[in-house]
């Protein structure tokens, strides 16, 4: 408003001062048009937290297949220790594993030792060798889990782009809502101009002119209205996008070419393709590996172990040592652990099951929601759009009327309240119809 009221100030003054002006309105036109559908779609991709964060969920479940791999392969620790002690028993380990106990020499006293220190340097290794497959399996889960997040991180981008469309097409909706109002306050303003002369003339009574100027604040109020929910609509896309991309103010005017019609014949069973469908299939086999595990717990284990050490009473030389072996395992009383986790397990199955089926009756309703919805959209569109050259040119016949007198006030006010009306369902119906298509590639996945 404020750029067109400098506008109407230089053009009082003269064509040379309205050039800056001009062109900063072209700037400002050219700023906003450069944001498309494609930038805001592409930046939400890279922006959106939810986008993100789905990310860095792929990338936690990749890294778990390398910590379920691991078990395959041996454990490797290093540690050193020091000691100092005068008891018994340790004191005389620590001196046989220097290699200097010497029990006969002079003053020895088993019962009684002197202070002893050990310094032991020591390399282990361990691994395991049978567990019943539990490894194989917690490998599968994680591999099956990286499968999982993928579809999930799929689903959000999916929905991401449909919310982002819409985003897009209800700011350009709304846009148009207020031009629509602005018209209204156009026209309004004609037709107070035209009564007050009609007033002046004696022609028309006081009534009529109260009743356009009435009539005339509540369009103003409307295009305030239309105004903020234009605002707020550019506020909502940019959150969906994860960044301020759109600038306050118009996008780019769109092109009014002829929408394609919805295809005739609807595919019932698009949704198997839905990531969600496929994310809930691999959690049911996850759950079902996880039950298998559960089983798997009554086998028993082996395992096999070893270490090499180095020990020195810190004034002599090390000495090496080396400790190897195996060892079998099994538990055969758990303290019916071992059958609650199992059944635990089982139920978890079961109820990932269940989860399946749901989301596949919801991804098919939604699939069928979103049909309906493009076909009655493009049946509104079809309606609509018929509608608008007729109230148009009524209202056009009614103001040439009243000019004449052979209209009154009541039907101008009709005829404009419906070209308005009007106005707004073939802006609403055609923009509904543009965000049908979007809900419908995601419903279709």
């Amino acid at each position: 408003m404020s750029v067109q009221r400098s506008e109407v100030r230089s053009q009082r003054s003269g064509v040379g001062k309205m050039v800056p002006v001009f062109l900063f309105s072209v700037f400002l036109s050219s700023v906003s048009s450069a944001v498309t559908i494609e930038d805001c779609i592409e930046t939400a991709l890279k922006d959106n937290p939810d986008a993100q964060a789905a990310a860095q969920r792929v990338k936690s479940a990749r890294a778990a297949i390398r910590e379920a791999e691991s078990a395959y392969y041996p454990q490797l620790t290093v540690a050193g220790t020091y000691a100092r002690t005068d008891n018994a028993g340790q004191a005389m380990f620590m001196e046989l594993n220097q290699r200097r106990l010497d029990m006969m020499a002079p003053g020895f006293d088993i019962n009684n030792p002197d202070d002893t220190e050990n310094l032991r340097t020591s390399v282990g290794a361990k691994m395991r060798l049978l567990d019943g497959g539990q490894r194989g399996l917690y490998r599968d889960m994680a591999r099956l889990g990286t499968d999982a997040s993928t579809s999930q991180e799929e689903a959000i981008r999916n929905e991401l782009i449909y919310q982002v469309t819409r985003g897009y097409y209800g700011v350009l909706q709304a846009q148009a809502f207020v031009k629509v109002q602005e018209e209204t306050v156009a026209s309004l303003d004609e037709n107070l101009r035209v009564a007050n002369e009609r007033f002046k003339a004696g022609t028309a009574v006081q009534t009529d002119v109260l009743n356009l100027e009435v009539k005339l604040a509540q369009a103003r109020e409307d295009l305030i209205r239309a105004q903020n929910g234009a605002q707020l609509a550019v506020a909502a896309l940019n959150t969906a996008i994860g960044q301020d991309l759109v600038p306050q103010g118009p996008l780019a005017e769109e092109e009014r070419a002829d929408l394609a019609p919805p295809p005739a014949s609807q595919d019932t069973d698009a949704f198997e393709g839905r990531p969600e469908l496929k994310a809930a299939r691999l959690n049911t086999r996850i759950q079902e590996n996880a039950w298998k595990k559960s089983r798997r717990d009554y086998f028993p284990t082996v395992s096999a172990f070893g270490s090499v050490d180095w020990d020195s009473d810190v004034s002599s030389e090390f000495e090496q040592s080396y400790f190897a072996g195996a060892v079998a395992e099994w538990e055969f009383f758990t303290g019916f652990r071992r059958g609650a986790s199992t059944d635990s397990a089982k139920a978890n199955y079961e109820a990932a099951k269940a989860q399946e089926r749901k989301a596949r009756d919801n991804l098919k309703l939604d699939l069928t929601q979103a049909q309906l919805a493009i076909q009655e959209a493009w049946e509104r569109l079809g309606v609509a759009s018929h509608s608008v050259t007729s109230a148009e040119e009524a209202l056009r016949i009614t103001q040439e009327r009243y000019k004449q007198g052979a209209a009154d006030i009541t039907e101008l006010l009709t005829a404009q309240v419906g070209l308005t009306a009007t106005r707004t369902r073939n802006v609403a119906a055609h923009y509904d119809y543009l965000i049908a298509q979007a809900n419908l590639k995601r419903a279709e996945g």
